[in-house]
């Protein structure tokens, strides 16, 4: 089945038309409802884009990605802030909350007291370390011009990474995918090995 749906593979301009709003539009959903596996579908558009002759299709999967990941980014952050000022809270600003247990938005909070924006770039990098440190940033109650500058350079690194996951998994396979499979599986691993850790660490209850 995979080797007939490679055959009769679209042309790029089909693909690029349907491609590039498709991972905009997941990204940025991604980035607002934080269960959609938005590295992974970065990897593989960078896979397809890899593939491909157009001259500057890696580097429209770079922007496309990084813009739609930093306009998600600020409006769950003025989402959250909004819910922050309101007596009843809102359930934007109950989502971020249930995503940041306890331990981890401590150590959110400790390091954002002591390095900054800085944080904020490595947070988009570390797997489940978005949310915590935007719950800290809404706690320290940034404004969002100062999230926004952080979060800049952060959408860029997160952008650029995942991308270079999925063209060292499409360089090594001839397929496009081949190489989308190789990045997925490879996305998804580094997501769940963190919690997979902590489980594994996580002392038994007698």
């Amino acid at each position: 089945m995979l080797a007939a749906a490679a055959t009769t593979v679209p042309p790029e301009s089909t693909q690029q038309a349907i491609g590039y709003p498709s991972l905009f539009l997941l990204v940025l959903i991604g980035a607002l409802v934080p269960v959609v596996p938005t590295g992974a579908l970065v990897s593989s558009a960078a896979v397809v884009a890899f593939h491909q002759t157009a001259p500057f299709a890696m580097a429209l999967v770079f922007v496309v990605a990084a813009l739609a990941a930093f306009l998600g980014d600020v409006a769950l952050y003025w989402l959250g802030r909004r819910g922050m000022g309101s007596k009843n809270g809102s359930r934007w600003l109950a989502a971020i909350r249930d995503r940041a247990p306890e331990d981890r938005l401590a150590q959110a909070q400790e390091k954002l007291a002591d390095h900054g924006v800085a944080v904020l770039v490595l947070s988009r990098l570390v797997p489940a370390g978005r949310i915590p440190v935007m719950l800290a940033c809404l706690l320290a109650k940034w404004p969002l011009r100062r999230f926004a500058r952080g979060d800049v350079p952060a959408c860029l690194a997160w952008a650029a990474t995942y991308q270079l996951i999925g063209v060292l998994g499409g360089s090594l396979f001839e397929e496009p995918w081949e190489g989308v499979v190789a990045a997925v599986v490879l996305t998804l691993a580094i997501s769940t090995a963190p919690s997979v850790w902590r489980r594994v660490r996580r002392p038994a209850r007698p």
